[in-house]
């Protein structure tokens, strides 16, 4: 459509028209721009005047109560200016969270959990402001509503979850009830929850712990299995550290280092990689032993162990592995070593031992003088309340000078009753 202009008066009208709307969109955006620009200065003066230039902006209400609140101390301020905020925007529920703190410096607990509520129905999910909102109902005794709380930080917050998992263990120690309502199913919230009952040694609800990661069926880091299995392995639960290094053939991709009706030693051959944990071979660095899987030496595989001592005084060679067994058991151990330069009274050799009673149960002749793979073999029956072995390479006397190489290699033990059905 076409507007004639053929006369002076609509000429001057469009132009004022034009002028006034012109004057109105700088007085907008100048208004909105000086609002912007005051805004990011924090301190009150500015605050202020970006308040005044742009009175419905929510968020620079919400600025000037955290500088209220924070700097000033003035928690009656800063609700006035936190309640101009959530009337101008309450679907933010940052400026809900905010001014229920200033309501509870200020002792007004109605207010400040009417203000909670208010925020956790803006944005239910967000995982700090249901930490702050659990903390409340904690405080206010309200221990149902606050584990709810937290189930929403752990489902969503890492960082937060060793946190909320021990407040909700002191307030509610029932593992069931807290593994039924409260701990999300995800393997890493389980598997911090099963760090904490174990450092506070709560060893049956750990176990329940346990069994519901397990059933999750879902990749887990091989160093939960190992740090579980110590903690059994210190409480005298032999049974259920080896369930629990059953299922991590599968959980933590071990299932190659499970042992087998034909030996009962893992990695017996070291042709696997040495875990240092768990059931496998398990060592300690010293100065004065190396250890190294040598390729250039072996007996039946591709590698073995080999061990240069260079000692003043030592006990063992610092590698060993933890052996489950039965009660009132025979069993028969070989093993093959070669020996290079040994020198030193006596030498180093095979020991079996129970690990909680230090009965020893077989230990060979000395390692040394053979620079060809030599046998050691011997049986033994285990006592009657015997569950763990521990196999080590003792220094026999103890605590003197030792100085060589040793390679071991083919290392099996195997139950007799096994062995004769073969």
């Amino acid at each position: 459509m076409r507007i004639a202009l053929n006369s002076p008066a609509r000429k001057i009208s469009l132009v004022l028209a034009s002028l006034l709307f012109l004057a109105g969109y700088i007085w907008f955006t100048g208004r909105a721009f000086g609002g912007a620009f005051f805004s990011t200065r924090p301190d009150l003066a500015n605050l202020q005047r970006a308040v005044r230039w742009q009175p419905g902006n929510a968020d620079y209400r919400h600025r000037l109560g955290r500088y209220l609140f924070l700097v000033q101390r003035s928690p009656e301020a800063a609700v006035e200016a936190y309640r101009a905020a959530v009337d101008l925007d309450p679907h933010q529920a940052r400026y809900w969270f905010d001014l229920a703190g200033a309501y509870q410096l200020l002792g007004n607990t109605e207010e400040q959990k009417a203000a909670l509520e208010r925020g956790l129905v803006a944005d239910p999910t967000t995982p700090d402001l249901a930490w702050e909102a659990g903390n409340f109902y904690l405080v206010q005794g309200d221990t149902d509503q606050a584990l709810r709380e937290f189930r929403v930080v752990m489902e969503s917050e890492p960082s937060l979850s060793p946190s909320a998992l021990k407040l909700c263990w002191r307030v509610k120690p029932d593992v069931d009830a807290l593994l039924r309502d409260v701990v999300p199913p995800k393997p890493a919230v389980y598997s911090m929850f099963l760090d904490l009952l174990v450092s506070q040694k709560e060893t049956a609800p750990a176990a329940k712990v346990w069994t519901q990661l397990a059933q999750l069926r879902q990749p887990l880091p091989p160093s939960l299995a190992f740090t579980y299995i110590r903690y059994l392995v210190g409480q005298h639960e032999v049974d259920q550290a080896r369930l629990v290094w059953q299922q991590a053939a599968t959980l933590c991709g071990l299932s190659a280092y499970q042992p087998s009706p034909e030996n009962l030693i893992i990695n017996g051959d070291f042709s696997l990689n040495v875990l240092n944990g768990g059931f496998d071979w398990q060592y300690h660095q010293s100065k004065e032993v190396s250890l190294a899987l040598d390729p250039t030496q072996s007996h039946g595989g591709h590698r073995s162990l080999l061990i240069i001592f260079d000692a003043q005084k030592i006990d063992d060679a610092g590698i060993g592995q933890l052996v489950p067994v039965q009660p009132s058991t025979g069993y028969d151990f070989s093993a093959y070593f070669k020996a290079s330069d040994m020198q030193g009274a006596g030498g180093p050799r095979f020991a079996l031992q129970d690990l909680y009673t230090a009965t020893t149960y077989f230990a060979s002749d000395e390692l040394k003088n053979a620079d060809f793979w030599k046998e050691v073999s011997g049986s033994f029956t285990t006592g009657p309340d015997t569950r763990l072995l521990l196999l080590r390479i003792q220094r026999e006397p103890p605590g003197m000078p030792i100085r060589g190489k040793l390679w071991i290699d083919t290392v099996r033990l195997i139950g007799q009753e096994q062995e004769h059905a073969q």
